[in-house]
């Protein structure tokens, strides 16, 4: 079978190859309504297929762009990667997602074999693992954004919620309601989210003069948590409210409630930092802080393109902090200090 090429589409629609390239790329500024029907025609009859690689290799670009998750269990790690293909696919840019599962080297291959792809830019949520890579990136002023998360000594654009202040007014609306024996879980403090919201956590405790029990204060991993909450809970004075840093500890602790038979809300309050979906709907409904993870996704997505287009010039890299919104429901609201 004898391939179709552009100029046998330029031939059928009795127009230049040059007009037909114009067509391909969207660029209608100086084409009549007619002009594009009649190449639209001549497309669809032949079965012209476009050589994105010949494309790619004329334009110098690829018109795709990676999208590296540090782990899509994560809902807000989902949501912005949705925000993130939407706003490329409104600018026919094809996006690869990555999910490095929290780990180092499965990040470095990732961002190795995209580069070598020879994607446009990339979003990373980094594990902090590879500053060479990151800083290689800078270096060459490759376009790439972070999501999520801040790396010390990395000079790249960063889109982040402002994590320490949304814990400190969640451990703060805690406090309000009468509890003085709050605990907190997070995973491990290897990445800066976590490192913040355990700060948040402990500025509302000292500004209401109430002591950091480290019994109260558990940072460990997603399936120690169960564990270590059975201790928490076999203490004399066991905590009336956990502040838990993510959906994933909250899930945990969810079930560890259910297995206790712990009544939420009467016998212990619960707020969550992250966007659970079931949480309108869980009886008793969850308190939680609300990520604005599409606005963060579009963000990110915005400054990667801008540095496509600007072929990895700009302007200085900067942060952009997100506000988060503390959704009180029934998990939270219901204690009654005794």
């Amino acid at each position: 079978m004898v391939k179709t090429t552009m100029a046998d589409v330029a031939k059928k629609a009795e127009v230049s190859k040059s007009t037909v390239s114009q067509y391909l790329n969207k660029r209608y500024e100086y084409m009549s309504p007619e002009t594009k029907k009649r190449i639209e025609d001549a497309i669809r009859e032949l079965g012209y297929k476009p050589n994105y690689v010949a494309r790619s290799l004329k334009q110098k670009r690829t018109s795709t762009i990676g999208v590296i998750v540090a782990n899509i269990m994560h809902r807000v790690s989902t949501e912005v990667s949705r925000s993130i293909e939407d706003y490329f696919h409104e600018r026919d840019i094809h996006v690869i997602l990555c999910n490095a599962d929290d780990d180092p080297q499965k990040e470095r291959k990732y961002i190795e074999v995209l580069r070598a792809k020879q994607v446009d830019g990339l979003i990373i949520f980094p594990t902090g693992g590879n500053i060479d890579l990151y800083q290689q990136m800078e270096q060459e002023k490759y376009p790439v954004v972070f999501m999520d998360r801040k790396i010390p000594g990395v000079n790249i654009d960063t889109v982040v919620p402002n994590n320490q202040k949304a814990s400190y007014e969640a451990v703060k609306h805690l406090i309000e309601l009468g509890h003085e024996r709050i605990a907190v879980v997070t995973p491990p403090l290897t990445i800066s989210p976590r490192v913040e919201r355990l700060e948040g956590y402990k500025d509302a405790l000292r500004e209401h003069n109430l002591p950091i029990c480290e019994n109260y204060v558990k940072s460990i991993e997603i399936h120690h948590i169960k564990e270590e909450l059975e201790k928490m809970f076999s203490l004399k004075e066991r905590p009336t409210a956990i502040f838990a840093a993510n959906d994933l500890v909250s899930m945990e602790v969810l079930e560890f409630l259910k297995e206790k038979d712990i009544s939420l809300s009467t016998e212990l309050a619960l707020v969550v930092f992250d966007n659970l979906s079931f949480a309108s709907i869980f009886k008793p409904s969850i308190t939680t802080i609300s990520q604005p993870a599409f606005q963060m996704g579009e963000k990110a997505a915005e400054w990667l393109f801008a540095k496509v287009e600007q072929d990895g010039a700009g302007t200085v890299p900067s942060e952009h902090v997100f506000s988060c919104e503390l959704m009180i429901r029934e998990s939270s609201g219901s204690y009654l200090k005794r």
